[in-house]
């Protein structure tokens, strides 16, 4: 059983310690570990999650599964007209393939449903084979593009959406 917990400031640490852990897993074999570390540093800073926190529109849950914190989503609800914002979905490596993410896109797709917004936007890099988990849950490619995220560095993204 999959449950949601939205997460405070007091989670900050544990949000930080989960994306190290998935992203080293998820991305170790598409960028590289200078990337990775500059990355988190860049959008997993406490001082940013503080941020986001305190912003009404975005969310923060803890995914728990069997008792166990397995992973994080947060989203931006009325991100653009209608729409929300998938910022990050991530679970440990030893919690993938047990149907967990799917729990999660279906808790989001419930959440935006409630809050008024009838479309989930979101990025995902050319080589992440998540963008197939994403087709696999109704997500459709409108775009493509290349942002610089500084620092020499830049994400080769799709640009996926769903409509509710």
């Amino acid at each position: 059983m999959t449950s949601f917990q939205k997460a405070t400031e007091k989670d900050i640490p544990l949000i930080r310690e989960l994306a190290e852990k998935s992203w080293n897993s998820a991305y170790k074999n598409i960028l590289s570990t200078k990337q990775i570390d500059y990355m988190l540093s860049e959008m997993y800073s406490s001082a940013v999650i503080s941020t986001q926190i305190k912003n009404s529109n975005y969310h923060y849950y803890l995914i728990i599964n069997e008792d166990q914190i397995v992973g994080f989503i947060g989203f931006e609800l009325h991100y653009e007209g209608k729409t929300t914002k998938l910022h990050r979905i991530y679970l440990l490596p030893e919690a993938k393939g047990k149907n967990i993410g799917k729990e999660g896109m279906n808790f989001l797709k419930e959440e935006v449903a409630s809050n008024a917004d009838n479309r989930i936007i979101l990025k995902v890099n050319k080589d992440n084979a998540a963008k197939n988990f994403y087709e696999s849950q109704g997500y459709k490619v409108y775009e493509e593009g290349i942002f610089d995220i500084g620092n020499g560095f830049v994400m080769d993204d799709y640009l996926m959406e769903f409509t509710i």
